[in-house]
């Protein structure tokens, strides 16, 4: 068995390349002891609320562990119990480590990069590309690694083993969704408590060192973007490759254990393919960043092209139907990225628009940014609905059965295959952010402050990418995990179930409660924003109140709104991560597998079509904002920013909060319901 040492050797080469890459950035200078000053500010709230978070999310992850373990012992699986139980508590474990390392080395290199920024832009795009980069190496090997070394633990049996290891990506999955709901909840508080009263109500400048908000804003995006996307998109590695594990169980006659451990290898793959896609990203003084991390992503994703032909080659005889099923997967998610770069760069139409309607107040603002937020889900849906009718064809060509259905799996490993490289592109958003506020509130050259300007808004470009990309990943990932779902329930019933008929009372009702459901969840998210940020925004007015701080003399208590917004974060994102996990086994129990598979099935799909609307309307409204702040319709400080401040507002909790959380929702219902099938028959 050759595969899984190839997987592992592959992913400990990633580790030491994220190793060289750390020490690279980590030996840099740190700037001026002003910047240290900021940076040692956000580190240490960044920690403190992992920490605090992390804890909460341990005492539910354990709970839940003794649930698995007696829903499998009272179901007469008592052999599995410890097995699926352990698997899970593994994947929890593994994804909470993922995302502190990744949240860790963004918060050391944010400083680095605003140091670099002194003497070049070059080096500073540099810096934090390669931060960036090590999280995503990190998150990609440590997952391939789990999902390796959990199907080799528990005994590597092609035909029974991916049945077992799916508990390790439920625990991916609920890690993810209690670090991402948590995380957005506290980056977007902050955020609009910063803005709210600093923008709109003071009037001083983003990142003004008078704001006591402005530190949490900064920690913020650090526990949002980069330990709650790293969450996210560990989570999707690892439940896409069971899902397609599972999958290929059905095409064991024909493939052997090749077929099954095909997703794990081809995922290596790309992971090989983005540590050379990585380091040809290189800076330039007065280029557009976007252009040399666009390249680093084109290279990824042709050697990605020329890998996955490898290992069609070595694994599936060479089949080339699928190797055209994983193309489609790998031209799915450069046309979503593009596709978001359209509905969210300010160069083009919609952004542009939302914009212009600034000129008459914010109503036309929202009016027109939701309309645009709206109109982003017909070509995403139309690509997905492609991409998947193509795979499907090319899978049914090959003349095996149940090879359609194999089709989309490979489509859906070939898009994962870039994974490693979006994110660190992901991740190199927040590292410029931050680098940015830091020089802002060091009160840096001017000089300085534009090579930073410039970096910042290619880093909000690339966060609009990624959250593309993660919802055009997990759209592929459900439909995969809903077939994973299907084959675990007839292996259980000792039956074909391939057919859910809608037009059953019981699976009309579930289907219903399962679109209801996204929106209750989404409903639930945006106000826990609402609630936590109200507390940021009473904390900051009290404060402006003190004329030393509004003066200048005296230092605003930044600790103490950090606080706040933890606590308010943490204490808010309880009920509806518990919602999420209790909802979905409520209706497995009282109905039935059936009326679950039309709960999963149109929920999955209320589920991507709503979180494309939240991330790319929020998105549209935040680059309108910046639109107008580099000098459009009067810049800063007129009617117009004033409209698009509000816009931005209220498009932060969609984009960054509720958007991506949906993103791991669907995904954890999935996974749930592989993992608790026994107790739905």
């Amino acid at each position: 068995m050759l595969e899984i040492p190839v997987v592992v050797g592959i992913s400990i080469i990633a580790l030491i390349v994220a190793g060289i890459l750390a020490r690279s950035v980590l030996s840099q200078d740190e700037g001026t002891p002003k910047m240290k000053e900021v940076a040692d500010a956000i580190r240490v709230g960044a920690e403190a609320f992992i920490k605090r978070q992390y804890s909460t999310i341990a005492v539910l992850a354990i709970v839940l562990a003794v649930v698995i373990f007696c829903v499998y012992y009272i179901t007469g699986q008592q052999a599995l119990a410890a097995d699926t139980a352990l698997a899970y508590l593994f994947g929890a474990f593994c994804s909470a480590l993922a995302g502190v390392i990744g949240m860790s080395v963004a918060v050391r290199s944010n400083v680095r990069t605003a140091a670099a920024a002194q003497t070049s832009a070059a080096k500073a795009l540099e810096t934090s590309f390669r931060g960036g980069a090590i999280s995503g190496l990190i998150i990609v090997s440590m997952s391939l690694l789990g999902v390796s070394l959990t199907y080799y633990a528990l005994g590597a049996n092609p035909q029974v083993t991916p049945f077992i290891i799916v508990g390790y990506g439920f625990g991916a999955s609920f890690v993810a969704l209690f670090a991402q709901l948590g995380g957005g909840i506290y980056t977007k508080a902050a955020d609009v408590g910063a803005d709210l009263v600093g923008k709109v109500e003071a009037g001083i400048p983003e990142d003004d060192v008078r704001n006591p908000a402005v530190i949490a804003d900064l920690v913020g995006d650090n526990v949002g973007d980069c330990a709650g996307r790293g969450a996210d998109l560990f989570e999707s590695t690892a439940a896409e490759n069971i899902g397609a594990m599972i999958l290929g169980v059905a095409l064991f006659p024909v493939f052997g254990e090749n077929g099954i451990l095909f997703p794990i290898v081809m995922c290596a793959f790309g992971l090989f393919a983005s540590i050379i896609g990585i380091l040809t990203v290189r800076g330039t003084e007065n280029g557009d960043p976007m252009v040399s991390m666009n390249r680093g992503y084109y290279i990824t994703a042709i050697i990605s092209a020329i890998l996955l032909y490898v290992a069609v080659n070595w694994l599936l005889q060479g089949i080339i139907w699928f190797y055209l099923a994983g193309l489609v997967g790998i031209v799915l998610s450069v046309l979503f990225l593009r596709v978001t770069l359209y509905y969210t760069d300010h160069h083009y139409r919609p952004v542009q628009e939302i914009a212009d309607a600034s000129e008459t107040g914010a109503a036309t603002n929202i009016i027109t940014g939701f309309s645009v937020a709206l109109e982003t889900t017909a070509i995403p849906a139309i690509l997905i609905g492609a991409a998947l009718l193509l795979a499907y064809q090319f899978g049914t060509m090959t003349g095996i059965a149940f090879g359609g259905i194999y089709g989309t799996a490979v489509a859906t490993i070939g898009m994962l295959s870039v994974c490693a490289y979006v994110l660190a592109m992901d991740a190199f958003g927040p590292i410029a952010d931050n680098a940015g506020g830091i020089v802002e509130m060091s009160q840096a050259p001017e000089d300085v402050r534009k090579r930073m300007d410039a970096l910042d808004a290619a880093g909000n470009t690339t966060k609009a990418l990624t959250k593309g990309y993660a919802i055009g990943s997990a759209a592929l990932a459900v439909f995969l995990l809903f077939n994973a779902y299907m084959s675990d329930i007839s292996r259980l019933i000792g039956k074909t179930f391939d057919t859910v008929n809608i037009a059953s009372i019981p699976v009309f009702v579930g289907a219903l409660l399962g679109a209801m459901l996204i929106f209750l969840f989404a409903g639930f998210a945006i106000r826990a924003v609402s609630k936590t940020a109200q507390y940021v925004i009473n904390e900051v007015r009290t404060q402006f109140k003190d004329p030393a701080i509004m003066a200048g003399t005296k230092k605003p208590d930044y600790a103490r709104v950090i606080d706040i917004t933890t606590l308010g974060a943490l204490k808010n994102m309880v009920i509806p991560g518990i919602l999420a996990v209790a909802f979905p086994i409520f209706i497995g129990v009282t109905m039935k597998y059936e009326a679950l598979g039309g709960f999963l099935l149109v929920g999955t799909i209320t589920g991507i079509l709503l979180a494309l609307i939240l991330n790319n309307g929020g998105g549209a409204w935040d680059n309108a904002k910046k639109y107008i702040e580099s000098g459009a319709h009067g810049g800063k400080g007129s009617e117009a920013h004033k409209a698009a401040v509000i816009g931005d507002t209220l498009g932060d909790p969609f984009k960054d909060t509720a958007g991506p959380s949906l993103h791991v929702l669907i995904k954890l219902l999935a996974t749930l319901s592989l993992v608790l099938a026994p107790l739905f028959i």
